[in-house]
């Protein structure tokens, strides 16, 4: 998809279809042209409804405010609504609030994110057909906007979308066809691409790095895991900062077996370790001034004579003993060791972990929102900020000593689950607080994706499937740490 930005007023453009989004519901904006036809229609200009004159060749879409998440959500919609039609360009005037240019971010973002299908394995394809998008910087508000500004804006949705819908077709991707080695090579070819360094540990390496407790969860595969090591590496970075991405690339639950209707949609585990890959091609693609590091754990949790068990006890990477209770607890396991590794490798100002990691972050706070986890009320705050400003959805949950008390062994350091059904998204953060270093405990934030990573009805700009969450929050936080004055 091809955007360019003119000064010429919407009426000069010339193209398929106009679309017009619709904030004001007494349809009063001269941007609104076909009033009767539209009363007529039922339009009443909710957040993203659409009205699609074809005779007009008009698409129109309500919005609730000029906020950048209305904005994008409306784009993303009108996108919807065209797929299948003939329509190969369209033509879009400018919606800032109060002359705010972030809101042509949030519509690029949208017309990009909403434009996405993953089709890879149907036979008849119905991929958007729009080609070609022009951005008029005639603006709802009548407010003057600078073309350099709309044009950087422009350049980093694009981007940003990109990236996201590059995580996006990872995650869908079926686990006979994305495996540890797979997502290997994906990011080798991506880091080739961006100008990433990509180092890559098979098992022979992860052996001698003593990381047992990610092996022991890929044991009963025959696939090999995979520790996959991304880096961007600018002159004079403002900080630091270390993500970790767990890689799940299928979860049967391995001998704690996973029913069969929690099995599907199991290729979405690896959402974590995609997102990872999504935000290190931004960063490389934007050149921020910020030194990134991207640790992924590619491991997939099968059935077989060598799987590991419940009642086992394993030594992860700092030397913890870890008692499995239920080895459908396993992406705990695998960052334990990657995040160790990762704090071995790197001195980070910042560390974000990203996983699917519990159903309990679902049902805390249902599925379109991230939990955020830590020691550092701030680094949350931070997250959750930023996360909104971008458009995804997080909310953070408190670590307490009384949920502390639940994951304690009586024959190891830790266990790896609860002994209460309650408060799973915290227990499995505070498993995972047990592996940050005491120099680190402050610098850390624990992101849980489960709920908005990967969901089966469309909402928002997102589409069946996966979202590409964490991709947009983090992106957006790197900017705000790389805007930051000295």
């Amino acid at each position: 998809m091809n955007f360019e930005l003119t000064a010429l007023p919407i009426q000069d453009i010339e193209s398929d279809l106009e679309v017009i989004i619709v904030v004001d519901k007494n349809l009063k904006h001269f941007f609104v042209q076909d009033k009767k036809l539209l009363k007529k229609a039922g339009f009443s200009c909710e957040q993203d409804e659409t009205c699609l004159l074809v005779g007009k060749d008009r698409l129109y879409v309500g919005a609730d405010s000029l906020r950048g998440a209305s904005i994008r959500t409306a784009a993303a919609s009108a996108l919807k609504a065209i797929r299948g039609t003939g329509y190969h360009s369209i033509k879009v005037a400018t919606y800032t609030n109060k002359g705010c240019s972030y809101s042509i971010r949030a519509m690029v973002e949208g017309f990009i994110l909403g434009a996405y299908s993953f089709e890879t394995y149907k036979s008849k394809k119905n991929k958007s057909k729009i080609q070609h998008v022009t951005l008029s910087l005639e603006n709802y508000e009548s407010k003057a906007i600078e073309i350099e500004k709309a044009s950087i804006m422009v350049h980093k949705a694009q981007i940003i979308a990109d990236a996201t819908n590059f995580t996006r077709d990872i995650v869908n991707t079926t686990p006979d066809d994305c495996y540890p080695a797979v997502m290997a090579s994906i990011a080798k070819s991506m880091a080739k691409d961006v100008g990433l360094s990509c180092k890559v540990l098979k098992p022979k390496e992860l052996r001698k790095e003593k990381m047992e407790t990610l092996l022991a969860v890929a044991r009963a595969s025959r696939h090999k895991p995979r520790v996959i090591h991304l880096a961007h590496k600018p002159k004079n970075p403002k900080c630091v900062i270390t993500l970790v991405g767990k890689g799940l690339t299928y979860d049967s639950g391995g001998l704690s077996l996973k029913p069969a209707d929690y099995m599907v949609t199991m290729k979405s585990d690896k959402s974590g370790g995609s997102a990872v890959m999504g935000i290190m091609k931004a960063v490389a693609e934007m050149d921020l001034p910020i030194e990134v590091h991207g640790f992924i754990g590619a491991v997939e949790n099968m059935i077989g004579g060598d799987a590991y068990k419940p009642d086992d006890v394993l030594v992860a990477k700092n030397g913890k003993t870890i008692e499995i209770r239920n080895t459908d607890a396993e992406g705990r396991l695998v960052l334990a060791d990657v995040l160790c590794y990762a704090q071995q490798e790197v001195k980070a100002d910042y560390i974000f972990d990203f996983a699917t990691l519990t159903g309990a972050s679902v049902v805390a706070v249902g599925h379109y929102t991230s939990s955020i986890m830590g020691n550092n009320k701030e680094i949350q705050n931070l997250v959750v900020k930023e996360a909104h400003k971008s458009g995804e959805l997080a909310t953070a949950l408190d670590f307490n000593p009384y949920l502390q008390k639940t994951i304690k062994s009586e024959i190891a350091d830790i266990c790896n689950i609860s002994n209460t059904r309650y408060g799973g998204a915290i227990t499995a953060g505070q498993f995972l607080n047990a592996f940050i270093e005491k120099k680190n405990s402050d610098k850390w934030a624990h992101i849980d994706i489960a709920g908005p990573a990967f969901v089966e009805h469309a909402w928002g700009e997102n589409p069946h499937g996966a979202s590409g969450a964490g991709v947009r929050m983090m992106i957006k936080l790197i900017e705000t740490l790389a805007n930051k004055k000295d």
